[in-house]
């Protein structure tokens, strides 16, 4: 029986009254229980830094938006909307736009207008306005039974993150705090993956995985604009293949919650993963030069713990200033990611692809992190 018929005759003869789960922990009223996706429906946001370092990637993304989606809507048989925010900064790091905000299309025609209209230049100073983009990514039209995925393609750290040459070292002249947008992000099932242009986001490669963690997401490290697409595409499939199994997860989440339990994120991954093991469910999962992405490290996951910015910040490692680190940042883009830096390691010579396996102890945990935060739960 297809998942979406099965969904429809459960809600026919559930309650209301039975349709919520008690949320005893930690004073949490009664809610509803999470929307339900539906992994044959996906919401496909870019949130693209167009500041001048940036001219490749919107390039690539121009050039293969159509196949993207072409191979997205063969290969999981999705319906496909797509939105665009582009962002560079505040003046007067940059004069001509923060933010432009292009709502969801079904046109892959329309949206690849947005990506022709793009162009690189200005920014200033070496933050941009990363919280103004994650913010209107809010903003946007995301449908509700969709599976929700944010692109954020970015070199650039969000301001009030780290001093060195940040014009606005006490964050958004907006006052809008990343941390608190990402898990508004995360409540309303909104996935972040981070795609990191190499070599100059390894030095906040902490902070980013810090907020795709807090979405369920990963951090992605791009050496050069070729493996965008392809990236992109596997992260997708990806995604949508774990979407598929999230009430595997929820199930679990969910009885803790009703009996008032805190959650113990590990001994509850291992039983969710023994679980799916049992049942023999398998995904998909994208792979650089055939290895799996690393975790999220113990210094990200407790950055992702933060309520604000600004503890963030207090606590963020230090970074050397951009001026005086320039020449190391080739080398930290290879042994931050546990590559060797050999001379025969050029920027696009990385291998991207998806393959299908057992569920791994990684995505469960990633899958439990979109669990809690849907469910409203509390840590």
């Amino acid at each position: 029986m297809k998942k979406a018929n099965f969904l429809s005759m459960l809600k026919s003869v559930i309650t209301p009254e039975k349709d919520k789960v008690k949320m005893k922990v930690y004073g949490v009223p009664s809610q509803p229980l999470p929307e339900k996706h539906d992994c044959s429906v996906l919401d496909l946001a870019f949130a693209m830094d167009c500041t001048s370092s940036m001219g490749s990637y919107i390039e690539t993304a121009r050039n293969s938006i159509r196949t993207i989606v072409e191979e997205i809507v063969s290969s999981e048989k999705s319906d496909v909307h797509l939105a665009l925010v582009e962002y560079r900064d505040h003046p007067p790091q940059d004069r001509t736009f923060v933010t432009r905000r292009h709502n969801f299309t079904s046109s892959v025609s329309k949206m690849k207008s947005w990506l022709d209209d793009c162009s690189a230049q200005g920014g200033g100073d070496f933050p941009e306005a990363v919280a103004d983009a994650l913010y209107d990514m809010l903003k946007l039209s995301w449908r509700e039974n969709a599976t929700k995925i944010c692109v954020l393609i970015s070199d650039a750290p969000p301001h009030g993150l780290s001093p060195h040459g940040d014009e606005f070292p006490n964050g958004c002249p907006k006052g809008l705090d990343p941390m608190n947008i990402v898990r508004e992000l995360a409540a309303k099932g909104i996935t972040l993956y981070f795609v990191g242009c190499e070599p100059p986001i390894n030095q906040y490669k902490e902070f980013f995985t810090a907020i795709a963690y807090l979405t369920g997401a990963q951090c992605i490290p791009l050496r050069g604009a070729k493996a965008l697409t392809q990236v992109i595409i596997g992260g997708a499939q990806e995604e949508i293949s774990l979407e598929r199994w999230m009430d595997e997860v929820d199930e679990e989440v969910q009885k803790e919650i009703a009996a008032g339990n805190q959650i113990n994120d590990d001994e509850m991954t291992r039983r969710a993963q023994a679980k799916m093991d049992s049942k023999g469910i398998r995904g998909k999962k994208l792979q650089r030069n055939n290895l799996y992405l690393e975790a999220a490290s113990e210094t990200s996951v407790k950055l992702a713990g933060f309520a604000n910015m600004a503890d963030v910040s207090a606590n963020f490692p230090k970074v050397p200033d951009v001026s005086d680190c320039q020449t190391d940042f080739h080398v930290n883009s290879l042994t931050s990611y546990g590559l060797e830096a050999t001379s025969d390691v050029t920027p696009d010579s990385d291998v991207w692809n998806t393959v299908e396996s057992s569920i791994s102890y990684e995505q469960v945990s990633r899958m439990m992190q979109k669990s809690k935060s849907r469910n409203n739960y509390l840590s």
